[in-house]
């Protein structure tokens, strides 16, 4: 099974200037791809900004799906044979959404909407994701998505690498605050669902708000791959090897230390997490 080559963009945005970061973005796509990334992660609302006050300053920043930023990073994705992710505001309806956008070389694959909403930022106004989650198949690796304040809850992760899901994906704008969030909760949400995982971060300060980065691409024994420990723009870039997070049946010690992270799994017995 051939691996593939990813890369997670940490970078800033501008506030409220979408066709600015659009831009920046594309150009961070391009530069991705001429490194041999087959998948290139963007952070969580790169292209309007987070930190809006109310519904009506929002909404303007928001745009259908597919629309004129998907449609101009499809192009991209066409021209350069890749996928990308990519977090944004969807106008549906009367709805304002937090999304992440699976983007790929025959256009929009796949919209993820943030489903556990903090009281923080944008989230205050968005409408909660009304979907299940979900696993992707990109023509051999199999990817689910979250955004930010989704990784905490490890049902999320579960839900996905119970679908099928190779490689997790986090787009997220973590401010001061949540650097143990970091460094502790991601490497679990790996580890304990045997699967690669990419928290992909912002930085930058907007309203107030600092944005960490410590981006970083852990293994499916929660080791780091890639990673960021500053707030500076970078690009990670990792491999990974699909067949690997595939194969749950651990052997350390054949016949006495054997684990199967599905297999040793008692569903009947978590009840009290749905109520």
């Amino acid at each position: 099974m051939p691996r593939w080559k990813i890369a997670a963009v940490q970078m800033d945005c501008t506030f409220a200037e979408k066709a600015k970061n659009l831009d920046a973005v594309r150009a961070h796509l391009h530069e991705a791809a001429s490194n041999d990334a087959r998948l290139v992660i963007f952070p969580e609302c790169i292209l309007p900004g987070y930190c809006y006050d109310s519904l009506a300053e929002a909404c303007p920043h928001a745009e259908p799906i597919p629309g004129p930023s998907t449609l101009a990073l499809a192009e991209d994705c066409a021209k350069l044979g890749v996928w990308t992710v990519v977090g944004m505001l969807e106008a549906a309806g009367d709805k304002l959404y937090n999304v992440a956008v699976l983007i790929g070389p025959s256009g929009v694959q796949a919209v993820y909407r943030k489903i556990h909403l903090p009281f923080l930022g944008v989230d205050r106004f968005t409408a909660g994701g009304d979907q299940p989650f979900a696993v992707h198949d990109l023509g051999g690796l199999r990817i689910g998505i979250n955004i930010c304040y989704d990784g905490s809850f490890p049902e999320s992760a579960r839900c996905m690498m119970l679908a099928g899901a190779d490689l997790i994906v986090l787009p997220t704008n973590w401010p001061t605050g949540a650097i143990s969030t970091a460094r502790t909760l991601i490497p679990a949400r790996a580890l304990e669902n045997h699967v690669y995982y990419a928290a992909v971060d912002r930085v930058g300060t907007e309203r107030g708000f600092k944005f960490i980065g410590m981006s970083r691409i852990l293994g499916c024994s929660g080791e780091f791959l890639a990673v960021s420990d500053d707030d500076q723009p970078t690009i990670l870039y990792a491999d990974i090897d699909p067949a690997k997070a595939r194969n749950k049946h651990l052997v350390n010690i054949p016949g006495k230390y054997e684990l199967h992270r599905t297999r040793d799994r008692r569903p009947e017995m978590y009840g009290a997490i749905a109520k």
